[in-house]
């Protein structure tokens, strides 16, 4: 049995030039593992795997989308919070409790509730990726600001001893060192906003769990489909999260780790008490 989208992907992807190169050549390699898996898996499952599958470009989209904005947004927060003032430390502060404390699925729905009061009509995959991207921002601000925390005083000191600005010793000396020691934190945030963005398909977003559903209220087969859903998940995290292993490995500075800055910090606070 053939089953074929509900809509078409460039309704509901901005970047339909790009998906739909990247579901040609996704289509043409899924034809010759089809041949393979048909007697192993099913005709149902083989026949519905390229509509689930573009639900997952779906999914990756929003995913990075959301955590683009998260690092674009929480750095800046990380720093306000660490080197501003009480206005700016508090104001932050306000945003990380409502974003933190919210249930995603609530948020989901105040934002529509929002947008549709002000007579704003927007795409549900725009919608769930800037609730995302909030959450995101707000979680990655404060995996920023331990990591600025961990590193010792006395580098901003020294900075400002040369004769360096404040926001030139920020981007220039601690946040490279921060950026470094966030990695596995952004990490976790990664795995742990794959699994939130489920719950965009109750907006309409043609995601992944959005298809799985779609296929197996049709077929009557939900625990094969949201098998196989669980299983895509699984290995776009293990993909994920073997990467950026690989680029905390390769941007490590040799002998110069988490832990060894927080013993740095901490020798310098005992120094500094001491003297």
């Amino acid at each position: 049995m053939s089953i074929q989208p509900v809509f078409p992907m460039s309704d509901i992807f901005p970047f339909s030039v790009i998906l739909d190169f990247l579901r040609d050549i996704l289509m043409q390699a899924w034809l010759c593992l089809a041949v393979v898996l048909r007697p192993i898996v099913g005709d149902t499952i083989v026949d519905a795997f390229p509509f689930i599958m573009g639900g997952t470009l779906v999914t990756v989209g929003s995913v990075a989308l959301a955590l683009g904005m998260g690092l674009v947004l929480g750095v800046p927060m990380a720093v306000l919070q660490v080197y501003g003032n009480a206005l700016a430390r508090r104001l932050v502060g306000l945003y990380v409790w409502f974003f933190r404390g919210v249930p995603i699925l609530v948020l989901l729905f105040l934002s529509q509730g929002l947008f549709l009061s002000m007579g704003w009509i927007i795409q549900p995959f725009l919608l769930s990726c800037l609730v995302m991207g909030c959450i995101s921002t707000a979680y990655q601000s404060q995996i920023f600001r331990g990591a600025i925390e961990s590193l010792p005083q006395g580098q901003l000191k020294a900075a400002r001893a040369l004769g360096m600005r404040d926001l030139t010793a920020i981007t220039c000396i601690i946040l490279p060192q921060a950026l470094r020691l966030s990695i596995p934190g952004w990490a976790n945030e990664f795995s742990i906003l794959l699994k939130d963005s489920a719950v965009c398909y109750l907006l309409g977003t043609m995601e992944i769990m959005a298809r799985v559903n779609a296929v197996a209220q049709r077929t009557h087969e939900h625990l094969a489909f949201f098998a196989l859903a669980g299983v895509i998940y699984f290995v776009l995290t293990l993909i994920v999260l073997k990467l950026l292993r690989r680029l905390e490995n390769k941007v490590q500075i040799p002998g110069y780790s988490a832990g060894t800055v927080g013993s740095m910090a901490n020798n310098t606070q005992h120094g500094v008490k001491n003297a």
